[in-house]
């Protein structure tokens, strides 16, 4: 076996004049073992007769960044470590000199390629196709999703050799984690002066979670192995690249369900919402009925049955005008349905609270984590509540006297400056926020309740009026509740930007293009919290 060297071969246990080192550099977020292999290649390096040597950059937290792992191997010339031959191997990564980039998900690929580690006359990149979304992904108002497709088009023209899979599926499969997939794929790519045995020696070496390590690595060998076959049978074929799945979202429901609730509404829900579900079935037509479902259980969780029939009672109209005015789509009807749950059950602090404590939070922290029977978890939660989210919690009445008496309010501010930290598995963090979920039976009452009820019914009325003249710009007003989000000061933003369109909206209404101007005007608000990206489109 042979590892291209520049301008020479460089075979295993050899040493010729002015050779460079084996380069891999491995990219991998917290907890996903990257240095364990990391350690697994070194130790094999240094057991075959190779100087080898790893540093690591560490990055931020909570996927804005990355660790990375930095190898370097060149081979003994039999003198030993102190002989006159001893190698000079660098710390970093030098771009356009690294023959191995290893990523442990796909956007850290993205990353390798766009820092210029990987060069397609040098590196083979092995990458695993799965995602787990950038803080920026998940913060961004619109879907900011990055196109996983483009990213592998561009692993592929970027580096000489693409071995890409879903290796974290893989090591889940085998209840391991994805270093050990990914290290199988490493010894697979027989881009290494390595032997198969050699790379599981230094896995049992480690001695810990040695079957489900092997297991995984085997996996993921056979799977490169084949990409590297196949890649090989003709040196125009394309190089094969397997995609995971689309992460499902909780909730999400098959084309299965879907269809029996278009036929059968009420076997969906629970017997509180049977005589809702059966009201769907009969008064809206069936290309609406998924939508207006999930928007009665969603009302329902976020309050109760009868804030269920309060979201009913808004489409039934609506129905009506898309029955007389529309396109044949249903359009307006689903988009309707779709923005007045979710802003129906804006988010509150009774809502947070709420979903901070259950069940099915704690479920899926402790499966992320891997945690077992004999562990313990803490969950800590950093909160900093503002006065106005507090005075929206309260009864009207109390709620407007805070936000008007300055003393009220800057005694708040100065008590909640700095935050505080829960621990929501403990008995004292968690009963705080059980007690704070339990407030929901007064949330009809509260400031924020009141306001949010006024502004979607004007916002509905606005859409229905629209639709007798103008059926395409009400589903783009329609669309525009997706600006409103979240809570603080990306609800305040969110809900600045959206009364901004709806002005222009009011202006331009009777313009042949309005739905197309109301369009740029919502995609520009999306792409940017502050506004300024939506003023300049305003002010044009």
């Amino acid at each position: 076996m042979v590892l291209r060297d520049g301008c020479q071969e460089l075979k295993p246990n050899s040493i010729a004049p002015h050779t460079r080192p084996i380069t891999l550099a491995l990219l991998a977020m917290g907890g996903e073992g990257g240095g364990v292999l990391a350690d697994w290649a070194i130790n094999m390096a240094e057991s075959n007769g190779y100087f080898a040597q790893t540093t690591s950059v560490p990055g931020v937290a909570q996927r804005t960044g990355t660790t990375v792992y930095y190898l370097e191997f060149f081979p003994d010339d039999g003198q030993g470590r102190a002989g006159s031959h001893e190698p000079v191997l660098s710390t970093m990564a030098t771009p356009g000199e690294v023959d191995i980039v290893i990523a442990s998900e796909l956007m850290e690929a993205g990353r390798a390629i766009s820092r210029g580690f990987v060069t397609s006359d040098v590196t083979t990149l092995i990458t695993s196709t799965n995602r787990v979304y950038s803080m920026t992904e998940r913060t961004a108002l619109g879907d900011g999703r990055v196109d996983s497709e483009a990213i592998l088009k561009s692993a592929k023209e970027s580096s000489k050799h693409l071995i890409a899979a879903d290796f974290a599926k893989v090591a889940e499969d085998c209840a391991s984690v994805i270093s050990a997939a990914l290290f199988g794929a490493l010894a697979g790519s027989k881009v290494l002066p390595f032997e198969r045995q050699h790379f599981i020696q230094a896995i049992e070496q480690g001695g810990v979670g040695v079957k489900t390590s092997v297991a995984a690595f085997d996996k993921s060998y056979e799977i490169a192995s084949g990409i590297i076959s196949n890649e090989n049978k003709s040196t125009n074929s394309a190089v094969p690249i397997q995609i995971s799945a689309r992460p499902v979202s909780p909730g999400e429901i098959s084309k299965e369900q879907q269809i029996q609730m278009i036929n059968d509404p009420s076997s969906v829900v629970g017997h509180k919402l049977k005589n809702l579900a059966q009201k769907v079935k009969t008064e809206f037509p069936e290309s609406a009925r998924v939508m207006i479902i999930n928007g009665i259980k969603r009302t329902a969780d976020y309050q109760n049955v009868k804030y269920s029939e309060k979201y009913i009672s808004r489409l039934t109209d609506l129905a009506e005008v898309e029955k007389n005015y529309g396109s044949g789509t249903g359009r307006l009807l689903n988009e309707t349905a779709r923005y007045t749950a979710l802003w129906m059950t804006y988010e509150d602090t009774i809502r947070v609270a709420d979903l901070k404590t259950r069940r099915s939070r704690f479920n899926r922290v402790s499966s992320e984590a891997k945690i077992n029977q004999e562990q313990l978890m803490e969950v800590r939660e950093y909160l900093h509540p503002m006065s106005e989210e507090i005075a929206d919690t309260l009864p009207t009445p109390i709620g407007k006297w805070i936000l008007r008496t300055k003393i009220v309010t800057n005694t708040i501010e100065r008590i909640t400056a700095k935050g505080m930290i829960l621990n929501t598995a403990s008995i004292g963090g968690f009963l705080l926020l059980y007690t704070l979920a339990r407030l929901k039976p007064i949330r009809p009452r509260s400031l924020r309740f009141n306001l949010e009820q006024e502004r979607i019914d004007t916002w509905l009325r606005k859409i229905k009026n629209l639709a007798a003249i103008n059926y395409d710009l009400a589903c783009e007003v329609a669309e525009c509740a997706n600006v409103i989000k979240g809570y603080g000061d990306t609800h305040r933003n969110g809900w600045r930007n959206f009364t901004e369109i709806m002005k222009e909206v009011d202006r331009i209404s009777s313009k042949s293009d309005a739905a197309v101007i109301v369009k740029q005007l919502r995609n520009a608000a999306l792409s940017d919290e502050d506004g300024n990206k939506l003023r300049a489109l305003i002010g044009a």
